[in-house]
């Protein structure tokens, strides 16, 4: 056992770390130093390496194509498997085992939800181009983009059918991205906390 005397705190009163003995106990972490709070204090706001990065307020064309035509596909996939459920139930025969039952499910989900996930994830990638056309052609990022953007993607989309769907499609399209910016700009002002 060492003796108390050599080993007590210097001012002579017991702190937490001494046993009954005197002994002071080790304590592994006393010298390590790290700021816990800094390590753990993380931004709010994205961090750009470049001064170029930080000024754009939009995204790029590439991520802006693989937003509309992600969101376009996932969400017409989903609508169409809901679709296909609401069919399969309705054609549902008082005979069916649940194996033809689920079969018809399966069958139906799958082919709506690829059909309708296919048509607009191609209109997501129709609007995505033809809106970062327009922005790189007028160097600006506003309204009109997005509604020439609509009117572009529903004239292609329609093309095929001829001049006059293809014009009514875009009146469409047109009208559906316009109430969409309106819709943004009266969140934007009437709710700001989104």
């Amino acid at each position: 056992m060492a003796d108390p005397r050599l080993f007590s705190s210097g001012s002579g009163t017991r702190d937490d770390r001494t046993d009954a003995s005197g002994r002071r106990l080790y304590n592994p972490y006393q010298d390590l130093n790290i700021p816990y709070k800094q390590l753990y204090d993380l931004p709010t706001s994205p961090e750009f390496l470049f001064q170029e990065e930080s000024l754009a307020q939009r995204r790029s064309w590439g991520e802006n194509l693989t937003y509309y035509t992600g969101i376009g596909y996932l969400s017409g996939a989903v609508a169409g498997a809901a679709v296909g459920l609401r069919d399969a139930a309705r054609n549902a025969e008082p005979g069916d085992t649940a194996k033809i039952r689920a079969n018809r499910v399966l069958n139906s989900c799958g082919s709506n939800g690829r059909r309708m996930g296919n048509t607009l994830g191609v209109i997501g990638l129709l609007y995505a181009g033809i809106e970062s056309g327009m922005v790189a052609v007028r160097d600006r990022d506003d309204w009109i983009n997005s509604v020439t953007a609509g009117l572009g993607t529903g004239a292609l989309f329609r093309a095929a059918n001829g001049p006059r769907s293809a014009a009514v499609a875009g009146a469409i399209g047109g009208v559906l991205a316009g109430a969409a910016m309106a819709g943004k700009q009266a969140a934007k002002r009437y709710v700001p906390a989104l």
